[in-house]
């Protein structure tokens, strides 16, 4: 593990998207075009082209030594204001599971709101508060994560077979590297921060600049559709926070990242100490090379199930007793466990936050919240 941090908490100010980015930019992919990879680059070359620690520990799912790698498997991916490495007790601005289907060729992303209303075992640093306070458990960022993988398996049920943490800086090296990337917001928003800027409805190339300046807004969503579609507020953010990351991913494949191995790692490497992964005990080649059919465009984005409320006079994002938030994100939990997350978006669509869907012609559903259950076989980010 590295040395504990010795810096003051510092009031967030990056968003938790731009880790996500970060993170899930660089191993699904440089996955995506394993194959050519794996064959070109040496093992050493692609295991040192990026950070790689102990952060899930006992929290991890464990494999034998030299075990094929098969699907399911679930990753958690956060993302912190400070730098991977640098030091002090921080909070999560990104909480996102990663899901890869059995035949390692889908890939989910199932955003968690970082003030979704949880109960820490722990307790520390309370019982029960944000999920962004889980990974102020310690100084040392490896205890922080798995107190925060403990806290997502208390809700979900999901245990995790690998884990990454990001920064602000990596994403930015990330979109200086690719120079623009395509962003889509569904209406015209007008930024809160610096000269206030416009950007228009629907897709058009944005710089790193105001890339980084769109996908923070989360104010500007609350015309009355982002109501009516459940994009209002932070869940808006979220929205535009996994249609980037898939844009990302879009455009280092067009660029021929997921092609070139030399290309890939010199990506890899661009991030420095702003990225650290945890696969286990898996090798990253080996992981490159199972996982070399995923498709950035298939990736299915999915928002918990919940809404706003409120617990003794603080406002949380909550997933209330007796709804179809809670019917339908423990079908979700059930979802990832038995890896029917196709079935479970068709019959719950109105969680998914992104442009892609499942091929719902195809998957058997039961028509109701409880589609992928068991069968016999944000107070949002500050800104």
């Amino acid at each position: 593990m590295g040395s504990p941090m010795k810096h003051a908490v510092a009031k967030a100010t990056s968003p938790w998207w731009a880790k996500a980015m970060v993170i899930t930019g660089s191993t699904v992919m440089v996955i995506s075009g394993g194959g050519a990879i794996a064959a070109q680059v040496s093992v050493n070359v692609l295991e040192d082209s990026v950070n790689q620690e102990n952060l899930l520990d006992d929290q991890r799912v464990e494999v034998e030594e030299g075990e094929p790698i098969t699907g399911p498997l679930n990753f958690l991916v956060l993302g912190t204001d400070e730098r991977v490495g640098a030091g002090g007790e921080a909070r999560t601005d990104a909480d996102i599971i990663v899901h890869v289907n059995e035949d390692l060729t889908q890939v989910s992303m199932i955003s968690l709101p970082r003030d979704l209303y949880v109960e820490i075992p722990s307790g520390v640093p309370a019982s029960e508060t944000k999920l962004t306070e889980a990974f102020a458990y310690s100084e040392d960022w490896g205890e922080s994560f798995q107190n925060t993988a403990e806290t997502i398996t208390n809700l979900t049920g999901i245990q995790f077979n690998g884990g990454a943490i990001a920064n602000f800086e990596g994403f930015l090296d990330m979109v200086d590297e690719l120079g623009t990337i395509e962003l889509c917001p569904w209406h015209e928003i007008t930024s809160i921060h610096g000269d206030k800027k416009t950007y228009p409805e629907g897709c058009a190339e944005y710089n790193k600049e105001d890339a980084l300046d769109l996908v923070r807004q989360r104010y500007g969503w609350d015309d009355p559709e982002d109501y009516e579609n459940g994009t209002w507020g932070d869940f808006g953010r979220q929205k535009m926070q996994q249609q980037a990351i898939k844009k990302i991913l879009e455009r280092a494949k067009e660029m021929g990242y997921a092609s070139d191995p030399t290309k890939a790692v010199d990506l890899l490497n661009s991030f420095g100490d702003a990225l650290t992964l945890d696969v286990g005990g898996y090798s990253l080649i080996d992981m490159i090379t199972q996982m070399r059919d995923v498709d950035p465009n298939e990736i299915i984005s999915i928002g918990t199930p919940s809404s706003d409320g409120e617990m003794n006079g603080t406002s949380y994002v909550m997933i209330h007793e007796g709804t179809d938030e809670e019917t339908a994100s423990e079908a979700l939990w059930d979802a990832i466990a038995n890896d029917t997350i196709n079935e479970w978006a068709c019959a719950n669509d109105k969680w998914l936050s992104g442009d892609s869907k499942p091929d719902c012609a195809a998957a058997p559903t039961d028509g109701g919240q409880g589609a992928g259950e068991a069968t016999a076989s944000d107070e949002p980010t500050s800104d």
